[in-house]
């Protein structure tokens, strides 16, 4: 599972194990997996889909602006909001 955590410059929006986050990026939507190689992207307005499990419907969370993190650790997205 893929540790996934959601912060705005208020507080901590999300924590928790996921399977995968596909994240609107400057350059295209890239999908993090665990495992995924360490990278940072600026992201830009739109909706991360967070997928609980590898064949589970994914939610929607409305961001705007931002930096996506991926480390060993996991996936930390810094957005500007939340809407």
């Amino acid at each position: 599972m893929l540790h996934f955590e959601l912060v705005t410059p208020e507080k901590l929006v999300r924590s928790e194990s996921v399977h995968m986050v596909v994240v609107p990026g400057t350059e295209g939507d890239f999908g993090v997996l665990e495992g995924h190689a360490p990278v940072m992207s600026t992201i830009r307005d739109g909706a991360l889909s967070v997928y609980r499990t590898a064949d589970s419907t994914p939610e929607t969370i409305t961001i705007e602006g931002g930096f996506a993190d991926v480390s060993a650790r996991g996936l930390t997205v810094l957005a500007e909001r939340v809407a």
